[in-house]
């Protein structure tokens, strides 16, 4: 079972590679650090990779997900660091605004001047240089803070303080706005999702008692007021209200709910004072099981995010190389002094901290994953979200998926001058003790209350249909079995569709249709698939193929496979396989009974899958409402999600290339350099920020 650890203070996406590496040396099989979060993923021994975490980074605080305060107080906590920060990077640039006039001012270069740079240095930068310290005798070169602190070391070894100075406290200030950032990022995600109850009102011995959510168990009653978040999971025993469930679902319509309905965590109370029973601890209700496939969505990276640690790995030391080559070499060949050339490697040093390209990619994706749960789409990964934007077959489950898996009466032909009503009122009447979803139908269609003391008599025919007496007349409502059987005298045997036939006092009085109703957005999903370059739209299902025909054309779908059981879907996914080229193909189901296809599909979207667990495990995404009209909504979060990804990658290494280039060349300054990588930094951290608009 993986186990969740908390990283306080770690504060750089590229350490947070190191350690995870670190741990799968050591042998941790299933090791997932996530910057974006804080927080690592571990199956094994909790104690050793505690003591590695500490190794690889000394700063960091590391806690057990249950010992970390969730609340005010780790909030007030990183309140008081900011605060700290802004007081010591405030004192910097006293103190180096002062060196910088007495010495290009007052032309002064002696020790009071020296000492006036170093404080400044000293104070802006001890953390950084203390971390380069420790990761180095550690055996972490090559991070972000050994480059910074070799480059500005040897700023003032070729007395260039002010150069030195000033490359630290642009440093130090760009990470503290990449902090403040970053954390802005990390709280509008869990915003989106933050719908946890403070406080749960529970009813013990005849009072109401306010309590944490974390100590309500099963089978406890709670009171949901007006305007509070619904804590846990539960059922409503007593009372009626709307509720507002787009944390859940997207879904801004508020949705009623009464005595007898589930209602679930994350939802809002809106008018009614209800009764809960509740049905699921804290831990097992929606909103945390929601909240944790988001966090954990990190563990499945994309090939992008891959990428980008393994090339940033390499990147850096190669760099180094090349500036220490750039330091010794033309000096040594040309004899020129090698102050200059010292110069133009410290220069290259700077511009190679890989931070914007390691920090913004998991952050774009992470912003992807937190935006789709906005919408109530849970994509259980950034590769799934890098899949979801190829798709280019797209298979819908029928029943519950493309339709509303409600039979409903929708059309009624009349024989022999009987009416609509006629029809519609006998066979409600005959049908009134039958719990079948038809019967159940029909009475909806009547629509009236059944007045049972007209049923006389009352025969059920097992495969054929029933028999009943109403008031003298006969009436017998059925298939078309039963017209045989008793030799009624009709002219349609075969109607598309399901079918009840009536009869009344012997003589055929008509026919009524009954269809699963097409959800309302089943169409313009399959447009907007279209329109997004989803080249085939079909749909495979349990039904007959007249059913099946009806509903691919009245929705607008490329084709259908009908009469199928579950492992035959398997055997249809595997033909279209065949067919996507360098594409996915995408199956959505209900979740439930079609777990094995959902999991031989590229990805497999489980559709109205508000509280099922079947769905959520068996998933890669999950629509948490009924609309089919989610998916490409989901295409399109993935697809603009992959664009500015791209766009981070391209401009940071646009921006590191011209700026070696130009180190190399002796045109470009420590200034110019610092303010290059921590402006791009900053840069790719807000575009990636952007996709949560």
């Amino acid at each position: 079972m993986p186990k969740k650890l908390k990283l306080e203070g770690l504060d750089c996406a590229s350490c947070a590679y190191e350690i995870e590496e670190a741990l799968k040396k050591e042998g941790f099989e299933f090791a997932v650090v996530n910057f974006t979060t804080k927080e690592a993923i571990i199956e094994g021994d909790i104690g050793k990779a505690k003591e590695i975490i500490k190794k690889v980074e000394p700063d960091v605080e590391v806690l057990e997900a249950d010992e970390h305060g969730h609340g005010h107080s780790h909030e007030h906590g990183e309140e008081e660091e900011y605060g700290k920060t802004v007081y010591l990077i405030g004192t910097s640039l006293l103190l180096f605004f002062i060196g910088i006039v007495l010495r290009y001012y007052y032309d002064m270069d002696n020790a009071l001047v020296f000492g006036i740079f170093l404080a400044s240095y000293v104070i802006s930068g001890w953390k950084v240089l203390r971390s380069a310290v420790v990761n180095s005798i550690r055996g972490n070169v090559f991070d972000e803070n050994f480059l910074i602190a070799v480059a500005t070391v040897g700023a003032f070894i070729i007395r260039e303080y002010p150069e030195g100075v000033a490359v630290m406290l642009f440093y130090v200030v760009g990470e503290f706005f990449q902090d403040l950032a970053v954390g802005k990022s990390r709280r509008s995600i869990k915003a989106l999702l933050a719908l946890k109850a403070e406080y749960a009102n529970l009813l013990r011995n005849g009072e109401v008692v306010q309590v944490k959510p974390e100590e309500l168990k099963v089978g406890d009653v709670i009171l949901v007021k007006p305007g509070e978040k619904v804590p846990v999971d539960g059922v409503i025993i007593e009372g009626t209200s709307s509720v507002d469930t787009s944390a859940l679902t997207g879904e801004s319509v508020p949705r009623t709910v009464k005595e007898g309905e589930e209602i679930l965590s994350g939802m809002v109370n809106l008018s009614g004072l209800l009764k809960v029973r509740v049905t699921k601890e804290l831990s097992e209700s929606t909103i945390s099981r929601i909240l944790e496939l988001v966090e954990n969505a990190s563990a499945r990276k994309a090939k992008t995010e891959k990428f980008i640690t393994r090339f940033a790995h390499y990147y850096t030391p190669a760099v180094v190389g090349i500036a220490a080559l750039i330091a010794l070499v033309p000096p040594l060949l040309t004899g020129d002094p090698f102050t200059p050339w010292v110069y133009r490697a410290l220069v290259i040093l700077v511009i190679s901290c890989p931070c914007a390209l390691v920090l913004s990619i998991p952050l774009g994706y992470f912003g992807g994953i937190g935006r789709s749960a906005k919408e109530g789409i849970l994509v259980k990964g950034s590769n799934y979200l890098d899949a979801l934007k190829e798709a280019t077959i797209v298979a819908f489950d029928k029943t519950g998926t493309l339709t509303k898996g409600v039979f409903k009466v929708t059309k009624v032909e009349t024989r022999n001058g009987y009416t609509e009503e006629e029809i519609i009122r006998f066979a409600a009447l005959a049908e009134a003790h039958s719990n079948h979803p038809i019967a159940k139908a029909i009475r909806d269609a009547y629509g009236k209350e059944i007045n049972e003391a007209e049923i006389k008599e009352y025969e059920e025919i097992a495969g054929h249909g029933v028999r009943a007496k109403i008031d003298g007349i006969e009436v017998m409502v059925g298939n078309d079995r039963l017209l045989h059987r008793f030799n009624i005298e009709h002219d349609t045997c075969r109607v598309k569709g399901t079918v009840a036939h009536v009869v009344i006092n012997g003589k055929y009085a008509g026919y009524i249709i009954i269809s699963d109703e097409i959800k309302e957005d089943s169409p313009t999903a399959v447009k907007e698939l279209k329109r997004l370059g989803v080249k085939k739209v079909v749909m495979v299902t349990g039904d007959s193929r007249e059913v099946a025909a009806e509903i691919a054309k009245e929705i607008g779908l490329d084709g259908f496979y009908a009469e199928l059981l579950p492992e035959d879907k398997v055997k249809v996914v595997e033909e279209l396989e065949k067919e996507k080229g360098n594409g996915k193909v995408v199956f959505v189901g209900d979740g439930i009974n079609d777990a094995p296809v959902l999991a031989r599909a590229d990805v497999g979207v489980a559709m109205g899958a508000l509280g099922s667990d079947a769905a959520i495990e068996t998933a890669d995404v999950v629509i948490m409402d009924d609309k089919p009209s989610k998916l490409p909504r989901g295409i399109k979060i993935a697809r603009r999600t992959q664009r500015i990804v791209w766009q981070n990658i391209i401009l940071a290494l646009a921006v590191k290339l011209t700026f070696v280039s130009l180190g190399i060349l002796g045109e470009a300054t420590m200034w110019e350099a610092v303010f290059a990588d921590v402006g791009v930094s900053l840069i790719a951290v807000f575009n990636a920020m952007r996709i949560l608009r």
